[in-house]
């Protein structure tokens, strides 16, 4: 073994990690520092504490049993059955519960961002500081959740289809 070798496996035993995933962190706590310092700077700690550990007690006690229980009701589906005709050898199928976990998260994420404009709870605020209404982002949500799963759904055909030739 060489010297970059031996020192990349040493740094590996040390920190458990590569050092790519090391300056990532410090990248990320960076950013949370300076995120932070503006919410001190701006007086609004408090505020943003109570929201903070809300946030996390809400996720922990109610959105984490709710994608847990559809993670499982995905995963208890029935396997489709094989069509018929003569039997072909299959490749590695993907898994249909990631082409649901991904777009169903990022919808998820989205909603969450957004739902006071989704949900049209900040109409006044909105429309007092912007002029405009949040009408409009019910129907983008919507929209673009559909274009997620569509998506999904599409790139899930194109693999299932590709690893029944793979092994032909």
């Amino acid at each position: 073994m060489n010297r970059r070798g031996r020192g990349a496996s040493r740094w590996a035993s040390a920190y458990g990690a590569g050092p790519l995933h090391l300056l990532g962190l410090a990248a990320c706590f960076a950013v949370a520092g300076y995120a932070a310092t503006r919410v001190v700077e701006a007086g609004i700690w408090m505020g943003f504490a109570v929201w903070f550990v809300g946030a996390v007690i809400f996720h922990d006690l109610v959105l984490w049993p709710l994608y847990s229980a559809a993670d499982t009701a995905i995963r208890s589906l029935p396997k489709l059955p094989a069509r018929p005709g003569p039997a072909r050898p299959a490749g590695r199928r993907p898994a249909v519960v990631n082409h649901v976990r991904v777009p169903a998260g990022l919808s998820c994420l989205l909603l969450l961002v957004w739902f006071p404009l989704v949900l049209r709870g900040a109409e006044r605020n909105y429309q007092a500081a912007v002029g405009l209404s949040t009408s409009p982002y019910l129907g983008r949500w919507l929209s673009i959740t559909l274009v997620l799963f569509g998506v999904s759904g599409l790139l899930y055909a194109v693999r299932h289809r590709a690893a029944g030739r793979s092994k032909r």
